[in-house]
């Protein structure tokens, strides 16, 4: 199975080295390996029909800050140098247009390729679209994580959970958030425990997306089309970030033994976003940067999951789960 990797950030660099370190797993699943056949950042791409050695690769993005020797102008040219059957698509999310990523979707699905995806701004923006031009031409689109990272979700609640009735799905949904809230839990203000949030590497040098509730915004546009069929896009959900909350506000939820929390939720007529009270002890009053989130099910009931929203591998096992999903389909 032939993939491209466009984006080579740290998740991209992620899943490189987890496909290097699957190999016999591969071979032994499938009798055959998984080989990257070409990988692009924002600046550099590098292709080889034969295969290109993925620790390679991110050493070479290490020592020179760039994938490859080439540069390029036109992301979808590069895409036809070669041929590959998966595209996995990690550049940098753009919540506004969709960006270069929503380009290389579009241009990989149109040409008949399998697509896995944690961009969560094409998919906030284009869900419905992508999903019938997907089956148009006969493809997978998948993109477990999406939502949560590490945390298992949107798969759980369409596959694991299958024949069920969702009824809704609640919970924390961005970690940097989650990680100022509990700082000033402690007594520390918004602004000294977002500054920390940014020293740690939480948080963006621009942390807008994150605080003023756009990053959960998105995940629960994808939960609400890919778990409950809705057709809703980002300018649906009603958004309330966690800017203004005071540190008398933090002291009030305490007196009454409760914490202030940035909850996503969505249900079949539900959309929002927004700082809630939650008692303390409560499995949505989680301290630190775990993403955590409740699904109501009429024959399960409650089920909560959590895990690390963000990170290097942690994202990239949920790209692998989503690569062995298509293997599965394609090869066996």
């Amino acid at each position: 199975m032939r993939i491209f990797i466009c984006g080579f950030g740290t998740v991209g660099q992620g899943f490189a080295e987890v496909v290097a370190d699957k190999t016999s797993y591969f071979k032994k699943r499938y009798g055959r390996d998984a080989i990257i056949v070409g990988a692009m950042d924002s600046k550099s791409y590098v292709v080889d029909q034969n295969g290109l050695d993925p620790i390679g690769l991110v050493a070479t993005k290490k020592d020179s800050k760039r994938v490859g020797a080439n540069t390029y102008t036109d992301s979808t040219a590069v895409l036809d140098m070669v041929d590959y059957d998966i595209l996995v698509e990690v550049s940098p999310t753009d919540v506004n247009t969709g960006g270069v990523g929503l380009i290389n979707i579009k241009h990989a699905l149109s040409k008949g390729k399998d697509v896995i995806t944690v961009n969560k701004g094409p998919l906030a923006l284009k869900f419905r679209e992508l999903m019938d031009l997907a089956k148009t031409n006969g493809c997978l689109l998948r993109f477990e994580g999406s939502v949560g990272g590490a945390m298992p979700i949107i798969n759980l609640c369409t596959e694991s959970l299958a024949g069920g009735e969702i009824k809704s799905v609640r919970g924390i949904l961005n970690g940097t958030c989650n990680f100022i809230l509990s700082k000033m839990d402690n007594g520390q203000p918004f602004e000294q425990a977002l500054k920390e949030a940014q020293q740690m590497g939480y948080a963006e040098t621009d942390p807008t997306n994150d605080i003023e509730g756009y990053d959960t915004a998105c995940k629960v546009v994808i939960l609400a089309n890919s778990v409950f069929g809705r057709d809703v896009s980002f300018k649906d959900v009603d958004i309330t970030g966690i800017t203004s909350i005071t540190e008398d506000a933090i002291s009030m939820a305490a007196s009454r033994n409760m914490v202030i929390r940035l909850i996503g939720e969505v249900s079949a007529t539900k959309l929002e976003v927004s700082p809630r009270l939650v008692p303390k002890g409560h499995p949505l009053g989680i301290s630190g940067t775990l993403n955590t989130a409740q699904i109501l099910s009429d024959i399960a009931g409650p089920i909560t999951v959590s895990g690390r929203g963000a990170g290097r591998l942690e994202t990239a096992s949920a790209i692998l789960s989503d690569l062995i999903a298509v293997m599965d389909k394609r090869l066996l």
